[in-house]
């Protein structure tokens, strides 16, 4: 199967939930009757609180590094929509990552995690950038032997865990913290939930225009993506135009399944927050959101976009952006 057919195959089936975080949709399956986008739930899943406030110290502690210089928070800024505004994040000894950080908002809604999609689950993630020689370089051995000579530490732990600190248990509470990154009260989801002033008529018309001219295709369910691979460059080369040559990472999943098929397939980003999270692309190659837009839509549906299409679908995708997630409004 080609890319093309691959393409067009998501297309027709425009999956309407996210196959991870669809548990959480109970409240809104009327709307997904009629829309393929679902508002994302009004109230956080439940979880471990102690779990979920040791997860945020875990996330910001820059030990989980081999040089104590780099946490999480780093890459993943809780105040910059969870990404940090860089084409490419900086590592240990300032290291420069080879691919643009997805945000870690609502990322427990992905069906698969990395741009590639090599990781199931935001547990099997976290192993990713802990071990990368460009992100934290480390490795659990040193993480526990740091973080097992603070007795608070291994305290909290122990509160939480039986078999107190260990890697397994460490990768627990980070996810107990990601699952609580929901960002909900968009805009757009008060107008999916019945509040038609919610949008002006420039978002309301950029939202149809986002359907009719078949962006729905990749970006829909509870995440407006997230949910599904996609090639890039359906219609037109992405890379042609780019200054600066091929890299591994620009092969998207095949770098991970060797599949000719896989070659330029991508998971599809999810656009919520997506105003608060350039650059765009794996690789950081869009500086503005128009220009995404613009590129998009040339690329992956042969468009050429009119002005009006152009600023109506952008101000469409600016009223994506929710509420800061709950837990952190709360002292840590």
């Amino acid at each position: 199967m080609n890319n093309l057919t691959l393409f067009l195959v998501a297309a027709l089936a425009l999956v309407f939930t996210a196959r991870a975080g669809s548990a959480p949709l109970a409240e809104t399956r009327i709307v997904l009757s009629s829309e393929p986008i679902a508002p994302l739930p009004t109230t956080p899943p439940p979880l471990d609180l102690r779990k979920v406030g040791l997860g945020r110290k875990l996330f910001q502690d820059r030990r989980l590094s081999r040089t104590n210089g780099v946490s999480c928070a780093s890459c993943h800024s809780l105040s910059r929509g969870g990404a940090d505004g860089q084409a490419f994040s900086l590592g240990v000894d300032g290291a420069v990552g080879e691919i643009n950080t997805p945000t870690v908002f609502n990322s427990s809604l992905n069906f698969r995690q990395f741009w590639n999609g090599r990781a199931e689950t935001l547990a099997d993630q976290i192993d990713g950038p802990l071990h990368g020689k460009n992100e934290m370089a480390s490795s659990w051995s040193e993480v526990l032997a740091k973080l097992g000579s603070d007795r608070h530490f291994c305290a909290e732990f122990e509160d939480s865990y039986p078999d107190g600190l260990n890697a397994t248990n460490i990768k627990d509470a980070l996810v107990a913290f990601e699952s609580a990154l929901i960002t909900p009260h968009s805009r757009f989801d008060a107008y999916l939930r019945g509040d038609g002033s919610a949008l002006s008529p420039l978002e309301r018309r950029g939202y149809g225009n986002f359907k009719t001219l078949g962006c729905v295709a990749c970006h829909q369910g509870v995440n407006i993506g997230g949910n599904m691979f996609a090639p890039l460059g359906v219609m037109n080369n992405f890379y042609r135009d780019r200054k600066r040559p091929l890299s591994g990472a620009d092969l998207g999943r095949f770098t991970t399944t060797h599949l000719e098929s896989d070659r330029f397939v991508f998971r599809v980003p999810s656009l919520r927050n997506v105003a608060l999270t350039a650059p765009y692309f794996h690789d950081g190659s869009a500086a503005t959101l128009e220009v995404a837009v613009r590129v998009m839509a040339k690329d992956q549906l042969g468009k050429n976009l009119n002005p009006d299409e152009l600023a109506s679908i952008a101000g469409f995708l600016r009223s994506l952006t929710g509420e800061a997630p709950a837990i952190l409004k709360e002292q840590p």
